[in-house]
């Protein structure tokens, strides 16, 4: 099932404030933050719609580049919220026609928000949004399994400028993470338009496509102390 699709930095703006207030009630009881960086594997796969019809996404694995450092406000031993900054490679392939595949990846630096409910030392479950800007866009084309064309652009007008998405997990002892991720935004920019032989197309008009992905990530750090001016706290 197809969620509904939004690309609106009203509606970050707002999410990002409500989690400012809420932070800001619970500061008073909350611990000493701290801080995380973590490594992450991911399992991709796309929901595709050409020209009406449901295409197949074949199963994207990626190993390089994703990363990610979060800093953490617990507010006892049994909840918390966290936020910080990542970096993370997403796409996903799809056989254009029987002897034509296409592979679709950006790079994107996000900005994840959530919050977290369980044993903040050992497991617990955690939920939240992240906003995405794809910085890097990168499109291959094989036929009969030979790479024919391959290119890069930076900060492609081809996706949009804002991915808004959706994640869930579960944190487990000695660092490891299990994570579910939605992209409410879909991948291309439908109103992109280029020149083909003078005549202007657009190549994504009738192409609707969401990323979702299973994450594994591993902790690398953890307990680094945040310093707010020159004070630790």
């Amino acid at each position: 099932m197809r969620l509904i699709g939004c690309d609106n930095v009203n509606f970050m703006q707002k999410v990002i404030l409500i989690f400012a207030l809420i932070m800001l009630s619970y500061q008073a009881r909350a611990q000493k933050p701290y801080m995380t960086s973590d490594g992450e594997l991911i399992l991709g796969f796309a929901s595709i719609t050409k020209n009406g019809v449901e295409e197949q996404s074949i199963p994207r694995f990626s190993l390089f580049f994703h990363g990610q450092s979060l800093i953490h406000f617990d507010q006892n031993e049994n909840m918390g919220f966290f936020s910080g900054i990542t970096i993370r490679n997403v796409g996903f392939i799809y056989d254009e026609e029987v002897n034509v595949r296409k592979k679709y990846r950006t790079y994107n630096v996000g900005i994840p928000i959530g919050f977290k409910i369980g044993d903040m030392d050992n497991l617990y479950l955690y939920a939240g949004y992240e906003l995405e800007m794809p910085i890097n866009y990168k499109e291959k084309t094989f036929i009969d399994e030979k790479k024919e064309d391959k290119f890069n652009v930076w900060f492609s007008k081809r996706t949009p400028t804002f991915y808004n998405a959706l994640f869930a997990g579960v944190r487990f002892p000695h660092g490891l993470s299990l994570k579910f991720k939605y992209y409410l935004t879909p991948f291309f920019n439908k109103n992109y338009t280029q020149n083909v032989n003078g005549i202007s197309v657009r190549p994504f008009e009738n192409m609707d496509v969401n990323t979702f992905h299973i994450s594994l990530s591993t902790m690398i750090t953890k307990g680094k102390k945040v310093v707010v001016g020159t004070k630790s706290i």
